[in-house]
């Protein structure tokens, strides 16, 4: 009598969210994740504040400590600290989120949607003389490469009507009008264009689109793509 061949569990799907500032990103993610688990499909949500390791509360401590060193700081000592220190330290974050929590969710069968993708930093990097282009590629090089990146694409101007108000960061330490935001932002978003193209993203033009209309372009691409259907 042969035993019975032992099961496998079919890996998660990474599912990203990429977009510039006040383009809706968390608010889509949080939806598309809840349609997920509604349809029944095992799911996780992930933000730049996710800092729980499952059943590890040594190592989870250890993370929300360094994301507290990253997010949760003043602005005075992100400017204090300068463009390569900042770059490593979100490696740092960006490296132990998929090492600790992403990849173990994906290995579990879990769909994780990720609504702080590196890919915004590459964009910002990318604008910025001061540090090399091709560093700012190699510290992130060895991440999870997601299965589906959704590109929400709107202008700098809607953006900013939509937000009402913008930090130094958004701006690029730029000044603190609303012309300084819109030009940081342009550029940025231009570079996230090119990165959408080349890489096959999933656009979501959200300029002119309601949040159910967004939601159902969303849901279509899921289902093609990946076959999710919620």
């Amino acid at each position: 009598m042969t035993a019975n061949a032992p099961t496998t569990t079919a890996a998660g799907k990474l599912i990203t969210f990429v977009g510039g500032d006040g383009a809706g990103k968390s608010t889509l993610a949080a939806r598309l994740h809840q349609a997920l688990n509604d349809a029944g499909h095992a799911a996780l949500l992930i933000g730049k504040h996710n800092t729980d390791v499952p059943q590890d509360p040594d190592l989870s401590a250890y993370l929300d400590h360094l994301n507290e060193l990253v997010y949760r700081r003043d602005a005075r000592v992100a400017q204090a600290c300068g463009d390569h220190y900042w770059l490593l330290a979100l490696a740092s974050w960006y490296t132990l989120q998929d090492r600790l929590v992403i990849r173990p969710a994906l290995a579990a069968g879990t769909h994780v949607v990720l609504d702080n993708g590196h890919h915004k930093i590459l964009a910002r990097y990318a604008v910025n003389p001061a540090v090399p282009s091709g560093l700012c590629e190699q510290v992130f090089a060895h991440l999870t490469p997601p299965d589906l990146v959704f590109f929400l694409n709107i202008g700098a101007r809607e953006a900013l009507v939509r937000k009402g108000s913008f930090t130094s960061l958004e701006a690029g330490h730029a000044g603190g009008s609303d012309e300084d935001f819109i030009r940081y932002q342009d550029a940025v978003l231009r570079q996230m264009r090119e990165q959408a193209d080349a890489g096959g993203w999933a656009r979501l033009d959200v300029a002119q689109s309601g949040r159910g209309q967004v939601f159902k372009a969303a849901s279509a691409a899921l289902a093609d793509r990946l076959r999710l259907t919620v």
